[in-house]
């Protein structure tokens, strides 16, 4: 429905100059009261079977009008007061404003949205006082909060599709109070590329310590929630973490994160060495096949294996984990090279949590996560460049495995 322009043309020439048309008195609100309490009326008339006036119905029906209560309500807008009408023998429901309803719909909205941003508690009070005069207390808010647990459990519970050319799992450290002392702790995320190219977060867990161990657990539920087949999975080079996602999917590959081997490595380096190491392991893994890599590992190991031994150590013991993406067209080599597809995600959550010390327990620590993580999701409309072509060269390299 449209609203005619005469209407507010009417509505706005009765507005003053410098009013604040969404303040607690201001148009909006003004608006919001009437329409309701309007609204309030119909349904008033409704269960009393006849309308404001009609006294002859209203002597068969027995029941009538008992005058109106006060009630305050928040709104996106403000707090508002509405006249909420009565009857004789208070068997009266509204449904647009529920009995012991404190807050019309949208309002909760606003709260969630200033929560999955990182806002804390103290600053989310602030913020709907200054630009809504509306008090709210921390209990409301952890309320108004408490509804999105049921919406965790039911998306970490839902069945998941069958075949995903590519996962990405990745953890990211968070600290939470547990019995009193702050602990940190690992969130697992699992993002997964689905058949059309477009990224969808399939889960998100908590634990003391990232572990191949519970890798595993992870792994084995994605299983039990419908997932038959990954073609490659990328993650990061914890010890025992590829055994873990080959014991449940034995048939996936599974290619480690270029950029935290990179990262690993310079950690050995003293920093006036770091750009030309940087260089010289850059033709390992821009290599054209496996064979220029060996060569280029090999030259590296020439230049700074004396000094470095520990670099060329580390690639030789990961390298059948790091050079699976060598084996495909340059398409998919950009999308398995790196987590960075995951990594991206976590320096998001992380913009949202920096304003926080710690968290009071795992569930508020998960409750902002999948917030944040849902924020996210709202961006992934678009596949990955050129998914078709690269999708046709997964299911020849993959043959029998990618549904028709």
């Amino acid at each position: 429905m449209t609203i005619k322009d005469d209407i507010i043309d009417e509505l706005l020439e009765q507005h003053q100059p410098g009013e604040d048309l969404f303040g607690s008195e201001g148009l909006v609100s003004q608006l919001t009261k009437r329409l309701m309490e309007r609204i309030l009326e119909a349904e008033m008339s409704n269960h009393l079977g006849y309308e404001r006036g009609d006294r002859s119905t209203a002597r068969k029906t027995g029941n009538t009008r008992n005058g109106k209560s006060a009630k305050r309500v928040k709104t996106p807008h403000g707090e508002v007061q509405l006249d909420v009408p009565r009857d004789r023998d208070s068997s009266f429901e509204p449904q647009i404003v529920r009995k012991h309803q404190r807050r019309l719909k949208g309002f909760d909205d606003r709260v969630l949205s200033l929560y999955s941003r990182g806002m804390t508690v103290r600053e989310i009070q602030g913020h709907l006082e200054e630009l809504y005069q509306v008090e709210v207390s921390p209990d409301l808010i952890s309320q108004a909060t408490h509804a999105v647990w049921e919406d965790i459990q039911a998306w970490r519970n839902r069945p998941l599709q069958a075949v995903w050319p590519i996962v990405y799992l990745d953890a990211l450290v968070v600290r939470v109070r547990h019995e009193g002392v702050v602990t940190r702790k690992s969130v697992y995320l699992a993002i997964g590329v689905n058949l059309d190219g477009t990224k969808e977060a399939l889960g998100l867990w908590i634990e003391e310590n990232e572990g191949a161990r519970f890798w595993l657990k992870v792994v084995t539920e994605l299983k039990n929630r419908g997932v038959e087949d990954m073609l490659i999975v990328c993650c990061d080079g914890l010890k025992g973490f590829p055994e873990a996602i080959e014991a449940v999917f034995e048939k996936t590959v599974v290619q480690l994160c270029i950029v935290h081997m990179i990262r690993s490595s310079t950690r050995f380096v003293a920093y006036k060495d770091r750009k030309a190491v940087c260089a010289a392991l850059k033709p390992i893994y821009t290599a054209p096949s496996r064979e220029a890599a060996e060569a280029a590992l090999e030259a590296f190991d020439s230049e700074w294996g004396e000094r470095y031994p520990i670099i060329t150590q580390s690639w030789m013991e990961h390298w059948e984990r790091l050079v699976p993406f060598l084996d495909f067209p340059e398409e998919i080599r950009r999308a398995i090279y790196t987590t960075n597809a995951i990594e991206s995600i976590n320096s998001q959550i992380r913009k949202y949590i920096k304003n926080r010390g710690h968290f009071p327990d795992d569930k508020s620590a998960l409750k902002l996560i999948y917030l944040a993580l849902r924020n996210a999701e709202k961006k992934w409309t678009m596949p990955i460049r050129n998914w078709k072509l690269a999708l046709n060269q997964l299911a020849i390299k993959f043959e029998g495995r990618l549904p028709l």
